[in-house]
Formats: C-alpha cells, structure tokens, sequence
C-alpha cells in the first residue's frame, strides 16, 4: 500500500501543475487581446472616430472658467443687494425706536413731527371724544365723569362715600409722579409758549418764568375709554392774572389742547345771604367776610336778604360798624317780612341786582369760603356763556359739621 501511493501523489502534483500553466497561458492572452495600440497614448479618439489636441481641452477649460466666474459675479451683486435692503430695514427699525423713545421721554416736545400722521389723526380723536373742546349729551346724571380738585399736596375728591376724608395726600408713588409730571409739563407749556396761544412777549411780567410755588390749583378726570383731561390754574403773587393750561393724556403722552391767559380783575362777586335771627352766626360770617373779602379785595358785594324783624336791627348795627371800620360801603340789606325760605331769599338778592353782569354767589351764614375758593369760583365761570357748566362741589367744616357747597 506505501508504495502505491507514491506514484498516485506524484500524478496529482503533474496534474495541478498543468492546471496552473494552462490558466497562465489563458490570462497571457487576454492580456493581449485586451491590451491597446501603443500610439493611441498620444491622441484620443474623438465623437465620430475624430481626435482633439491639447489646445481643444485648454478652451473648453477656460469656458468651464468664465461661466463660474459670471455665476460668483451674478451672487455677490445679489448679496450686495441683499444687504442694501437690510441697511434699509435696520434704518427704518431704529427710527421707529427713537421716535417711540422720544414720545415715551419728551412727550409734549414737537408732537406733530414725532407721531405718524394715523397716530396723530387718534389721538386728537381721543380729544373730541373726552369733551375737551364741547360736551356731550348723556342719558343722565350718573353717567357723568366728576372731576377731582388738587394742588400741590393734597388731592380733593368727590366719590369718597362716607368711609373716608374727601380731602387725602396722594399716598402711592404713580398718583404723586402723575401729578408731579401734569404740573411740570403745564410749567413747560407756559414758560415755552408756541405761536398760537398769543401770548404777547412786550410785556415783561408775562416774561418772567413761573414756578411750581405759582400753582394754584388743579383739576382733572379720567375716562377709561378716552384718558385724563388736567386743567391747570398758575397765578403770581399780588396778582390777579391767572394762566390756564389744559393738558390730555389719551393713553399715551401729554398732548398740549391749549393754553390762554385768564384776567379776573374787575370782576365782582355779590355774595347773596339769606338770614333770620342767626344774629351771632352772622357776627362770625361778618368777621371771616373782612379778613377775605375786603382786606384782600374790595371787588365783592354783599347782599343779605333777612326774613323778620327780630334781630334785624342788631344786623344793621354789624353791617353800620363793619363800614364804619373798613371804609366799606358795597352791602344791602333787604327786610323781607315773610317767613323764612332759603329760595326765596336767593331769588330776591339775585334780583335785586341792577349794576350790570356780576358772578352770583349763593352763600350760607355758616359756610366758611377763603379767598382761595372765590378765585376758583371766577377760574370756572364765564358771562353770557353755557359752553361750560362747571358743578363745584367741596366740603368745608365749621363747627366740626360739613358743608357741601354746589355752584351752578
């Protein structure tokens, strides 16, 4: 067995060994078959068996060249024009943004320049609506807005109920800011004046600048819907010229409505009293009478319509010596022998006037006025005119009662 195997083993190697020569004469002749002329190194067969040199390839080189330069031309013109309009839309953006700086910081200052024409055109709407200028026709008396009385520390107001003093400081920061800001501004106004509230500057008193010790008094109201309307009273000291700024806040910044001069000299107050008995009530009324009215200022009269004939000559004696005393001789007492009605006592004092136009004062023995109070009384009314009909209504104490006054 050894030895036959020898000879097997010797067989398979020559066989293998022919395997591996004939598979090497199969890839040599591929190779030959496969393998192309030695010339076409040199020139490349072309479309439709033609040949192209070196010279083709450069220009169709240098064509690929230019139209990748024409399309980078083409993208950097787009930038630049994309980034123009950019330029132009952050431009316009920061406009906007300084003039909303500008309105939310000066407010007043140059309104018409600064606010868009649409926004301009609103706001003077939220002005006609407000009843700046006229008033409006309402349902009824609830549906109308009161107005409430400040000066520089203290706030007056009217729908107080009965919980709380009609008269408080404004005790929260934004009330006193607001405040503060509405008088600062009417100090700008006035100070500043523009071509239209016809203000003459020859005058050298109306060229001194006023303060905020030159406030008197304010008054304002705010309706949810339109905004805040401020009138603003400012007056010198010996003085009886008053200026008068009205200011709107329609939701935004103060606007400037108007500001005229107020002239109150000359004008005279007849300060009509219905009496009876009451002779001590009226000795006190007298005496408040000379230290406001006559010490101060001689331009008031008064009347006193007394009911009866008891008391009425110690009446007629205060009233002899009181202008005896003060040189003071504008009084009439009116007898009137009926009983004793208030109505009718006004009625016949407001009648019994026959000197021409005069402010009415429909007053009480026991209200206690200041001369304050009767420069209100003429800041709020005009002769012949209903275009404004102002209802004042304060609280006055005497003798620990409250009194409510109401002027028509």
């Amino acid at each position: 067995m050894p030895r036959r195997s020898f000879p097997l083993q010797g067989r398979m190697r020559w066989l293998f060994l022919g395997l591996v020569l004939l598979l090497v004469l199969f890839l040599f002749a591929y190779l030959l078959e496969c393998t192309p002329p030695a010339d076409v190194s040199l020139v490349l067969p072309g479309l439709g068996g033609e040949s192209y040199g070196k010279e083709y390839y450069q220009a169709l080189l240098q064509e690929q060249e230019e139209h990748h330069l024409s399309r980078a031309a083409s993208l950097k013109r787009q930038i630049a024009q994309l980034k123009q309009e950019l330029q132009q839309m952050s431009e316009k953006l920061k406009d906007l943004q300084d003039r909303k700086e500008g309105l939310r910081v000066q407010g007043l200052a140059e309104t018409k320049d600064q606010v868009p024409g649409d926004l301009l055109e609103f706001l003077h709407s939220q002005i006609d609506k407000a009843e700046v200028n006229t008033g409006a026709r309402l349902p009824s008396e609830y549906a109308l807005v009161p107005f409430e009385s400040f000066n520089s520390g203290k706030v007056y107001q009217l729908e107080m109920g009965l919980t709380r003093h009609p008269e408080e400081k404004p005790v929260r920061k934004d009330r006193r800011d607001e405040l503060v800001e509405v008088i600062e501004a009417a100090l700008d106004v006035i100070n500043n004046p523009d071509e239209e509230d016809g203000q003459e500057d020859d005058v050298p008193m109306q060229r001194q600048a006023y303060t905020e010790s030159h406030f008197t008094e304010g008054l304002y109201r705010t309706e949810r819907d339109k905004g805040t309307l401020y009138e603003l009273f400012f007056a010198k000291e010996d003085s009886d010229n008053f200026r008068h700024v009205t200011l709107f806040r329609p939701f935004g910044p103060l606007m400037k409505v108007r500001s005229t001069s107020v002239e109150t000299s000359g004008v005279v107050i007849n300060i009509i009293v219905p009496l009876a008995g009451r002779t001590d009530a009226f000795s006190q009324f007298l005496h408040n009478f000379r230290e406001v009215c006559i010490k101060h200022d001689r331009e008031v009269h008064l009347t006193v319509v007394y009911f009866g004939q008891e008391g009425l000559r110690e009446v007629k004696s205060y009233l002899e010596k009181m202008s005896r005393e003060e040189t003071f001789s504008n009084y009439t007492l009116i007898p009137v022998d009926e009983e004793f009605s208030r109505g009718r006592g006004l009625d016949i004092g407001a009648r019994a006037w026959k000197k021409g136009d005069v402010l009415m004062f429909f007053c009480d023995v026991d209200i206690y006025f200041t001369r304050d109070y009767l420069n209100t009384c003429l800041l709020h009314t005009a002769p012949n005119s209903q275009e404004r009909c102002w209802i004042l209504e304060r609280f006055w104490l005497w003798n620990d009662m409250s009194i409510s006054l109401r002027l028509p």
